[in-house]
């Protein structure tokens, strides 16, 4: 390959993308068995059934996504494959976009010459190959990269529509700046048609909301915010509105659209908006101030759900690359500030902080994916920072000694989340497992289809493994089993007579199947009037 084609950031990329999918078939297994979630959204076609309840959080636009595959074949091991293609052609539709965004210059003239990384264009080429490195060698987006999850895909298309909004800031702040002909000329070949720009804000915030409205509405009011700014300040200075105009009207109608199958269901299903709305928070715990910075640190090691997250001690060591985002940040802020497109940085920033600030500060329990759409958004301010300050050390005899320690800080930090990501893939391929281990038992003991399993622990994806339903929290009748992990038989249940039966071999320890006396059928015995909630 010639060094033209490897110096390509275009090409560079590419090859970033190409990476994230290889690492991810090669450590997490293709054949790891769908989890809770994935079920959930999978089971929505015959060959993954039968269905699961489709709670109110949840959006159509998983099923939609997996769907020329799910629809044909149960092979999961085909499904991953093919999420897995899909996830790191978005790795690659995300950041596209801010290919064009870090090949301008500003619009102050640079001393010729020499180049300070951060104020020409030649110290930033990197940046974006970079950012899309950055996201894409943390663990978890390397897990959910083959996974039946939404919050890659939320995270790519804020990535892909902040970065043509900055695109369009960009085209927009230089075609209303006095410059020279060569620089006028340089401009005008570069510039990207609005309509183009304004297709890819759209397109990418309302495949962010198809897939999680809860978060792209947050980073979508900020850019929205911006844009009607921007219109008003076009007024005040006389300029035409236009251009603006057609930005935030993008800015709109991209969750406006994707919203609308959202709005239907509700209608149809859940007695309206407000209703879903409700039902919604009742599932997810609701949104009230809640310091989960601890959380979030303590979810870095795992588990993939950390909630409740009280007692999950925080890892220092899938910490420490925490640490250098707020310096590597700063540095991409006063970067992009010496290149004279400050909000080159800050758009993003803001976007991100949208995204972010809602876990941390509102929500009571932590999962690692939740934040990578942040993540997503403030990886080219990062790597611009990096870029920077690259150079910087490269001039500085002093600093030089700093540059072998920084390449082994990145290969220690790759194979760190390279071991983190075998680590936890092989843990769920276990802790999965023990669902078919309580299919069998469920089976030896009679229970087959027809079914209805109930229980406090992961009582759907067992029904659905064992060809079950789960129960209703509200159902006239007890059920067929119960599903028990930690928590003693039920009084009514004991009074009924129902035996406990453990489960052998688990990887997760404490699983027990309550079943009812022989020749008594979940139908029939004595049963809660409301039927059964369990605590937490």
């Amino acid at each position: 390959m010639s060094s033209s084609v490897t110096r390509d950031p275009h090409c560079r990329l590419i090859a970033v993308c190409v990476l994230f999918g290889v690492l991810s078939l090669t450590v997490v297994r293709p054949g790891l068995p769908l989890g809770w979630d994935e079920l959930v959204y999978a089971s929505r076609f015959t060959p993954y059934g039968p269905e699961t309840p489709f709670s109110a959080p949840r959006t159509r636009g998983v099923p939609l996504l997996i769907a020329p595959v799910a629809a044909f074949t149960d092979s999961v091991a085909a499904l991953r494959c093919y999420l897995t293609v899909t996830a790191s052609l978005a790795l690659y539709l995300g950041y596209r976009p801010w290919l064009r965004v870090f090949q301008e210059r500003g619009p102050q003239p640079e001393p010729s010459g020499r180049s300070e990384g951060a104020g020409g264009t030649g110290g930033v080429g990197g940046v974006v190959p970079l950012a899309a490195g950055f996201y894409g060698s943390v663990w978890f987006a390397l897990f959910y990269a083959g996974s039946a999850m939404p919050n890659h895909y939320v995270a790519m298309g804020l990535a892909a529509a902040v970065g043509c909004f900055v695109r369009a800031d960009l085209t927009t702040s230089t075609s209303s700046t006095p410059s020279t002909s060569r620089t006028s000329r340089t401009s005008r070949t570069s510039r990207t048609p609005t309509s183009r720009l304004c297709a890819g804000i759209g397109a990418g915030l309302a495949g962010a909301t198809l897939m999680r409205p809860n978060d792209a509405v947050w980073p979508a009011l900020a850019l929205l915010a911006v844009a009607l700014w921007a219109v008003a300040r076009s007024g005040e200075r006389g300029r035409p509105r236009g251009r603006w105009a057609w930005i935030a009207g993008a800015v709109a109608a991209g969750p406006a659209l994707a919203l609308v199958p959202w709005i239907v269901e509700a209608q149809l299903r859940f007695g309206g908006v407000p209703a879903r709305v409700r039902a919604a928070s009742e599932v997810q715990g609701g949104m009230r101030p809640a310091f989960s910075l601890p959380a979030h640190a303590a979810a870095l090691d795992g588990p993939l759900l950390c909630r409740p997250c009280g007692g999950t001690p925080v890892g220092w060591a899938s910490v420490a690359w925490w640490l250098l985002i707020p310096p590597l940040v700063t540095l991409g802020v006063h970067a992009a500030r010496a290149r004279g497109r400050t909000r080159q940085a800050v758009l993003p920033l803001v976007a991100g902080l949208a995204v972010a600030v809602p876990y941390l500060f509102f929500m009571s329990y932590a999962a690692p994916r939740f934040l990578l759409p942040a993540y997503a958004l403030l990886a080219p301010v990062a790597a611009l920072g990096g870029c920077a300050l690259a150079p910087r050390v490269r001039r500085t005899p002093r600093l030089r000694p700093l540059r072998p320690l920084a390449a082994a800080a990145v290969a220690l930090q790759l194979g760190f989340q390279l071991y983190q990501l075998e680590l936890h893939s092989g843990i769920q391929a276990a802790a999965r497992e023990d669902w078919r281990r309580l299919d069998r038992l469920l089976s030896a003991h009679g229970v087959r289809p027809p079914c209805v399993l109930s229980g406090n622990s992961s009582a759907v994806p067992v029904a659905h493994t064992a060809g079950c339903r789960p129960a209703d929290a509200t159902a006239a009748h007890p059920p067929s089993a119960l599903i028990l992990r930690g928590h003693p038989l039920p009084a009514w249940a004991a009074r009924a007579g129902w035996r406990l039966h453990p489960v052998p071999g688990t990887y997760n320890p404490g699983w027990r199947v309550a079943l009812p006396p022989a020749g008594v059928t979940g139908s029939t015995g004595r049963w809660p009037a409301a039927g059964l909630r369990w605590p937490g």
